[in-house]
């Protein structure tokens, strides 16, 4: 059986005398789409800011695409982080910089590829996101929410990576632009033969993107498996979190 693409064991996360993770243990199979969701300070965004490397937890070992996160060895974990990509919640885009520029960032750190390259990798990532490329001389200020979204994803995808991650990728956009941007994610990951894990409070998102969900809380996963599997679980915040959907009957 080949590795996880995350495998994360006895992870203990403290700010000051708050304890977020006491010994958070979870696997995520390769070719999964991963829903993580809790409630609020339930450590979901924490834990993939950890996972990310941009956050070291107290305790524990995170290992992702098979290798040690925290390696020691700088030029194995700088090789190991662009083989993963991330859409921040609110795109996170270079204010100063336009489309072409923030998308081209992640390229231009390789040093080895020409300016002529970079243009016509940024172009690529543009249609693979549906924008055009007149898009690319545009200022973050110039974009719509949804199209702020993608083209932190086509910057998310710049490397083309084996895996992504996603927070909150569907918060602040209106029912249809959400529905075309999961749809959107969906595609590229099955063209891209992707891995995703994403950070999400939305059941719409979480239904139609994710293959597995892991739920947070009491600073440990509650529950993980398929949707099915855990809207059956028997816990307080499992069954609010889910309440909704099943007395309306959905096919959540």
């Amino acid at each position: 059986m080949s590795a996880p693409v995350i495998d994360i064991r006895g992870l203990v996360t403290r700010f000051g005398s708050h304890l977020v993770h006491d010994g958070l243990d979870l696997s995520i199979p390769a070719g999964e789409v991963m829903a993580l969701v809790g409630g609020s300070g339930s450590g979901k965004t924490t834990l993939l800011r950890q996972v990310i490397g941009l956050m070291r937890p107290q305790r524990g070992d995170i290992r992702v695409l098979g290798q040690p996160l925290f390696s020691g060895d700088l030029q194995a974990d700088r090789v190991l982080r662009q083989r993963f990509g991330m859409l921040f919640q609110q795109g996170a885009l270079f204010s100063a910089l336009n489309v072409l520029e923030n998308i081209a960032f992640p390229l231009r750190e390789l040093r080895w590829l020409d300016r002529e390259t970079i243009h016509d990798l940024v172009m690529i990532k543009l249609a693979m996101v549906e924008l055009e490329p007149r898009h690319a001389w545009l200022m973050p200020a110039e974009l719509s929410g949804g199209m702020v979204k993608r083209v932190a994803l086509a910057r998310a995808l710049a490397l083309e990576p084996e895996l992504l991650l996603l927070d909150e990728p569907t918060a602040g956009l209106d029912p249809d632009r959400s529905a075309a941007f999961v749809s959107l994610i969906r595609r590229l990951r099955d063209q891209l033969g992707l891995s995703v894990v994403l950070v999400t409070h939305d059941i719409d998102t979480l239904s139609a993107l994710a293959t597995r969900v892991a739920v947070l809380g009491d600073r440990r996963i509650l529950a993980e498996g398929t949707l099915d599997h855990v809207m059956k679980q028997d816990h307080p915040f499992i069954r609010s979190f889910f309440g909704a959907a099943r007395h309306a009957g959905s096919a959540y």
